[in-house]
């Protein structure tokens, strides 16, 4: 049991590793797990997908508003997201955490717990082979996350094709209006973020709140897009509209969206849904949770929406939106 007082300076690097470790999650594709120097992974396909990502206190996330579960839970499903992606499942994460020694253990606890269940709920065998523990003021996650393509070609963002039908997997939304009301109604009188506050958001806004702060997106569905016959796929995680003129760039195609299938604004400008976005073939049928809300047509590479352009503000980029505040 670990006691409320023990803080990674009063147990070191060992020691903390030995109360982690068996808190992860193994990975059914490792050869040799965490322990020595580094992993062995096996890689049947002869190839794998690999991607990595962090998440930095401040401009990625607030201690006040995560919980430590919470943020292993959407450092696992960020990257599992853009695995899936490529049309590859899954198979192994390497964690880094750098943190201050001050940090409780039992945190780092609850860190690795959300990992564990996040792999366990989104990607069932993927598991953490290894990582690295240091030290800052500034809490940050780091996690690197790999894939097993099983035979197949990857699907990436410039396959699109004239007469291509667009698609998406996932809830469009919900994150950017969970963030909306955590700024808005989880701060207190100063502006802050704020833990109380933002506790009573809930039960009325769990949706919205844990699509923020806890995702799930539908990695399943990467495997299932390839399988269909996906052109061209990506994850939505800076804003569909951002990322759909992305994918249109790399294909030298336009998008064209319908704001009727999209639904509302924030579907357009908000980040984080880590959703799919998937164009396939007119004539192939939509694998499943896939639902049409577009078109590719020929023209200057750009997105829009109802057959105008469609300048995608909103969304997310860490250097143009990062006002270097932490709260």
């Amino acid at each position: 049991m670990t006691h409320p007082d023990e803080t990674l300076a009063s147990l070191g690097e060992s020691a903390v590793l030995r109360r982690i470790f068996p808190r992860l999650p193994d990975a059914a594709s490792a050869l040799l797990g965490p322990g020595d120097d580094a992993a062995v992974v096996a890689a049947p396909d002869g190839r794998f997908v690999v991607t990595t990502d962090t998440l930095v206190h401040g401009p990625d996330f607030r201690m006040a508003w995560s919980s430590p579960y919470q943020l292993g839970w959407k450092a696992a499903a960020s990257n599992l997201a853009d695995v899936a992606a490529m049309g590859a499942r899954p198979t192994a994460l390497v964690v880094a955490l750098v943190a201050p020694t001050a940090t409780g253990v039992h945190w780092l606890e609850g860190l690795a717990d959300g990992l564990r269940e996040g792999c366990a709920a989104l990607a069932p065998g993927c598991g953490v082979v290894g990582g690295d523990l240091s030290v800052s003021e500034q809490l940050t996650i780091a996690v690197t996350a790999f894939g097993d393509l099983e035979g197949r070609p990857p699907v990436l963002r410039s396959g699109a094709r004239a007469g291509d039908v667009v698609a998406v997997c996932g809830e469009l939304g919900l994150a950017a209006r969970g963030l909306e009301l955590l700024f808005a109604r989880g701060v207190d009188a100063a502006g802050a973020p704020d833990a109380v506050a933002a506790a009573s958001l809930r039960p009325a806004f769990d949706r919205e709140l844990d699509a923020q702060l806890a995702p799930s997106p539908p990695i399943g569905a990467g495997v299932r897009a390839a399988l269909g016959g996906a052109t061209a796929m990506m994850d939505v995680s800076d804003g569909l509209a951002l990322d759909g003129r992305r994918l249109a760039e790399a294909s030298g195609v336009v998008l064209d969206l319908s704001s009727e299938a999209v639904g509302s604004p924030l579907a357009l400008t908000g980040g984080e849904d880590h959703a799919l976005l998937a164009t396939f073939p007119a004539d192939a049928a939509l694998p499943s949770g896939f639902s049409p809300i577009g078109r590719v047509l020929v023209g200057t590479p750009s997105l829009h929406v109802d057959g105008r352009p469609f300048d995608p503000r909103g969304g997310w980029d860490p250097y143009a939106d990062w006002d270097g505040g932490v709260g």
